[in-house]
């Protein structure tokens, strides 16, 4: 499982694309959220946001926004999943894929503030 920072290498696959559904270009996240695009840059850095490049665009998924912020959660589950060794597009995929033991999506668990369960099944992957 190959980690990358910003500068992100890996491809993003068809499944993945499909399964984030919507995308955000860094200059739309960055109006969502009322920021400029050096904070969020940061936020990308720091692995409190991810994004990928699709089609040779830096993209960030707009399920990770919700009421101008980012959602609850994510930081530390971005974190969690890359101490476990997932890239960023393992991490999507991680992330948009159903579970029907949260129910849902982690994602979605996440935006409707049930991310304990959620950050709990991402620490167990490190193990």
């Amino acid at each position: 499982m190959t980690q990358t920072h910003t500068t992100v290498e890996n491809a993003l696959d068809p499944r993945t694309d499909t399964l984030v559904g919507e995308w955000l270009t860094l200059p739309e996240a960055t109006e969502r959220l009322g920021i400029k695009i050096n904070r969020l840059k940061q936020l990308i850095s720091e692995r409190k946001l991810l994004a990928v490049r699709r089609d040779g665009v830096l993209v960030v998924p707009a399920a990770f926004i919700h009421d101008g912020q980012v959602i609850k959660g994510l930081p530390g589950t971005l974190t969690l999943l890359s101490d476990a060794g997932y890239g960023e597009v393992e991490t999507l995929r991680w992330l948009f894929t159903a579970d029907d033991t949260l129910p849902g999506t982690p994602v979605q668990a996440l935006s409707e503030n049930r991310g304990t369960e959620v950050r709990r099944r991402a620490q167990a992957l490190a193990f």
